[in-house]
Order: structure tokens, then sequence, then C-alpha cells
């Protein structure tokens, strides 16, 4: 089995603020006290978005001390693991004079979790914001980062020293690219494709979703009756980002008027104009009127250069707007749509204020395709955005997570074979 780096986590001061009781800063005691450190959720987010293992190790003394009762830290570490995507946590509840193998700066902990979770040590990174964290990353044969805080000891040495969890992120991911590759490697923007209030909710807060987009199909498919007050529910949840509605006519007049209307629900909403009517009749002197009005505009549905050459010149004195081309449709057709959109994005480029996006993906791999070509956004679904850590893992590992998923399925379906040869 390959083995994966991982970052290990000290947790008061480098996750969660240490409390503050007559000036001397301590654990939190109850999960109220639970107060995250700034930026953390987007380092972790983009950490593990990048395929590394994100491992708590905690020396937690006031539980041998009895000052704070172990299942107190049960609750605060679930609410952790809430908040912040941790993959796991190891918990030294011992005293100094206890003489433990686990309570830094012992490498113990981490130690552990090298075998419970198959990691490479010598690839992995050791944050904390004290001596015996440097110590205990060191022991274990880690590099270390050290989180500045204006603690009255001496300040110890380490491989990095930033002034927080965030500022360490690209010296980590690059210090792990050539085991990871990393999502945050990636130009293209990836927009989130979906009406489901719940996600959207959940993605508002991911720093690697770009931007919004929806369609008729998948408001239906999400049970969504009042169009417009959905809409603007969702445009509250994602202030500053880019947002796509659109139309729902199939006359130009009125597809005019409702342009008009969502174009009024916020700063950062795009206006999804389709290519042609449903009769085949093409909207780009519609698309020409409502650019020389300063309405942001999505043409959609675009599948030929002829449709990309009309568009791009339909918008050519129109504020910022996107082309969608449905590679993925292109793609259902039995052709590669990479030449294709490789085309349309030489004719998007004579206008700088356009963007292409690569529409209506199939898999991953489109992502991967989209960025090496230098497309400026891919739309994504919240299944495929569920596979995007999938990105440069290991193909062991693949396969033999494929294996244990027959192997636990058989087990749940009862299968049996009592027959003879």
């Amino acid at each position: 089995m390959r083995l994966r780096p991982a970052v290990f986590l000290d947790r008061d001061g480098v996750i969660n603020e240490p409390v503050a009781v007559d000036g001397e800063p301590r654990s939190p005691a109850a999960v109220d006290e639970l107060v995250l450190a700034e930026g953390v959720v987007e380092a972790c987010q983009r950490m593990r978005s990048a395929g590394l293992l994100l491992v708590v190790v905690t020396n937690q003394p006031e539980v041998a001390r009895g000052r704070i009762r172990a299942e107190a830290v049960d609750a605060i570490h679930a609410e952790l693991c809430r908040r912040v995507p941790i993959n796991a946590v190891f918990v030294c509840p011992h005293d100094d004079a206890d003489r433990c193998a686990c309570r830094k700066p012992s490498p113990g902990m981490l130690l552990r979790a090298a075998r419970e979770l198959d990691v490479d040590l010598d690839r992995s990174v050791m944050i904390g914001d004290r001596r015996p964290d440097m110590d205990a990353g060191r022991r274990a044969g880690c590099a270390t980062v050290l989180i500045a805080r204006d603690y009255a000891e001496p300040r110890p040495s380490a491989d990095l020293s930033v002034a927080s969890l965030l500022d360490a992120v690209p010296w980590i991911l690059d210090r792990t690219a050539a085991a990871v590759p990393s999502l945050w490697g990636l130009k293209v923007k990836i927009f989130a494709d979906g009406a489901d209030e719940a996600a959207i909710i959940r993605l508002a807060s991911d720093p690697l979703i770009k931007g919004f987009t929806t369609n008729p199909t998948l408001i239906r498919a999400a049970g969504v009756s009042d169009y417009e007050g959905f809409a603007r529910r969702f445009v509250r949840t994602v202030p500053g980002r880019p947002v796509s509605f659109g139309v729902i006519a199939d006359e130009p007049d009125e597809m005019a008027r409702q342009a008009r209307v969502i174009a009024s629900w916020g700063d950062w909403v795009y206006v999804k104009i389709p290519v042609t009517t449903t009769r085949g009749e093409p909207c780009t002197e519609l698309v020409r009127r409502l650019g020389a009005e300063g309405i942001r505009l999505n043409v959609t549905a675009l599948l030929t250069l002829e449709q990309i050459r009309a568009a791009a010149e339909s918008l050519a004195e129109a504020s910022p707007s996107f082309i969608s081309v449905f590679a993925g449709r292109i793609a259902d057709t039995g052709r590669d749509p990479v030449p294709q959109m490789r085309r349309a994005l030489e004719i998007v480029a004579r206008s700088p204020h356009l963007q292409l996006v690569w529409a209506s993906p199939r898999e991953v791999l489109n992502v991967i395709q989209a960025d090496a070509i230098g497309c400026h956004v891919i739309t994504l679904t919240s299944e495929q955005l569920r596979k995007l850590p999938m990105i440069g893992r290991d193909l062991d590992q693949v396969s033999l997570d494929t294996v244990e998923m027959f192997h636990r399925d058989a087990q749940s379906a009862g299968l049996t074979l009592t027959g003879h040869p």
C-alpha cells in the first residue's frame, strides 16, 4: 500500500483561539468556548482538496488534572470536525508527570497516526504554536511549521514560521506537490451548477467555488415553484460571486423583459439567454440589444463554431459576459470536445470582456482538459464536485478502495455461495 503525506495540526493556538483567563491562554472547556482562528476553514479546505490528510494531535492535560471531563473534550472535537474538514483527531489526556509516550514533545500521537492512517512521515508536516509541537514533529521525521504567537516564552525554530495557518498553505502544497497534485494549482474557475438550496448554502463557504449557475431543468428537479423567490435567496447567499439565471420565455420581447427583471436582482447576476428560440431562430439581435443596455449576459446552449462566432460578435459592445459551450453534449454525440473548445477560445480571446464556459461536463477529467487549454470557467454539479478530491489520488489506493467497496457491498447484500463444483 502506498503511504500518503499528512498535515499534523496542534489544536489550541493553531485551529482555534486559546481562551484567555487572567491574561493567560488555556484550552476551551466547552463547545461554546470553541472559536476558530481566522482563515482556518479555508486553509483546511485547500489542503484537503489537494488530497492531504489532516490530523489533529493535541495535548489535553486538563483531563488528567480533573479540570475538564473527557466527554467535554470529545464534544469539542465533534464540533471541530463538523466545522473543519479534519480526517482524524488524536488526544493525549495525560499530565506532565505521567511520562507517557503520546504527550508532545514525544512523537507518540504522530507515530500512532502513521500506523493507523498509512502516513508517510517523511513527506508530512507538523504545525504548532509552541516548542513541544516542533520537537514532536522533528522526532517523527516531519517538516515543521510554527504559528508565531506572542507568548511569554522563547520562540522555537521551525522550517517555516508564519502568522496564521492560511499563510502556511502555499508552502505546504508546494512541498507536497510531487506527491499529491493540487486542485488549487488549477487556473480554470469552478462554478457550481445546481438548485438545491442546502447545497448552495454549503458551497457558498467553499473558496474553491468561484461562481454559480443553474437552469430550469435543475430548478424543476429541486422542486422549486417560486422562481423569483428562490433566485433572490440564492443571490443573497452568494454575495459578490457571479451567478447565472435564465429567462424562461421563448418570444424575444418577453425574453428581454424577463432579462431586465433578472438583472435587477444583483450586480453579480448574469442573465442566461439561449442561443436560439425553440423554433431555431437565433437570439443574436436580442443579445446585442441587451448587451448594449449594460446587462451582463451568459449566452448558453452553444455547440457549433458558427454559434460561438455569432455570440461573440453580438457581445462585442456588451458588459462582461459569458459564452457557455455545452462541451459535454458535444461528447455525447461521439465527438471530442477539446478541439472545438480550443477553437472557441481563439474566438473569445478577441474580446477580453468575454469568458468561455465549459458547460455540461461529463467527468472530472474535463476539469483537467479545460484547465490545460486555458478555458476560463467550468461548471460542475454537486455529484461532480464530490469527485474532485479524486484528482491526483494514488491509483493503487483507488484500486484497493474499489475492491473493499465490492466486498463490503457483497456482505451487506448477504450474498452467499454454498454450492460445490
